[in-house]
């Protein structure tokens, strides 16, 4: 079974269930980048995260984002900036860009 079958399984699951979800999906990306174009996450309230969006501070800011869209409810497009200099709080840095479609389902 794939990482996207994994994630709509999961997602399905919340869904029927009745739980709080949200659906993060990378729709662009340019550089280097942990992830690629249509790679998924679900971040579901009561049972935590299925799949990734790349990790680390990128992930996180996804994470952050998606609880205004779960409060909200109005999808947003959070672009992940990897390229910022080595000395930042966080020295991880990728390289590339990469914009996330974050959505409630």
């Amino acid at each position: 079974m794939t990482e996207t079958h994994i994630v709509f399984d999961a997602a399905v699951a919340a869904a029927q269930d009745g739980r709080r979800a949200i659906l993060a999906t990378i729709v662009r990306a340019k550089g280097s980048t942990p992830r690629g174009v249509g790679s998924r996450m679900l971040i579901d309230v009561e049972r935590g995260l299925v799949g990734t969006v790349g990790g680390g501070c990128g992930e996180a800011q996804v994470i952050e984002a998606a609880k205004e869209v779960l409060e909200h409810g109005t999808p947003q497009v959070v672009r992940v900036d990897l390229t910022e200099d080595l000395f930042s709080w966080s020295p991880a840095v990728c390289g590339g860009i990469f914009d996330v479609l974050i959505e409630r389902i």
